[in-house]
């Protein structure tokens, strides 16, 4: 976990530059978008940009499981309220 010891000190900055930030004033993202980033999150956590056959179920699962958590935390987000 960030701030924990031997975790990233701000995970800001080691954030996969390939994944875009969905969260947009007045445009919300598409599901295409969702799956895009939940790939490339996927890819970056496992360490494979195609997986093998033996672990393509359990890839294709986790990247599923991310898009769908995405876009449940997307659409739980209030707008016009300020960050603290």
């Amino acid at each position: 976990m960030p701030g924990e010891a031997g975790g990233a000190a701000n995970w800001e900055d080691t954030v996969c530059r390939s994944i875009k930030t969905l969260r947009r004033t007045g445009e919300p993202p598409t599901a295409d978008e969702i799956d895009a980033a939940a790939l490339q999150f996927v890819r970056k956590i496992s360490g494979y940009r195609r997986p093998s056959a033996a672990n393509k179920q359990a890839f294709d699962a986790a990247v599923a499981e991310v898009a769908e958590s995405s876009s449940r935390l997307l659409a739980s987000f209030r707008t016009g309220t300020k960050s603290a």
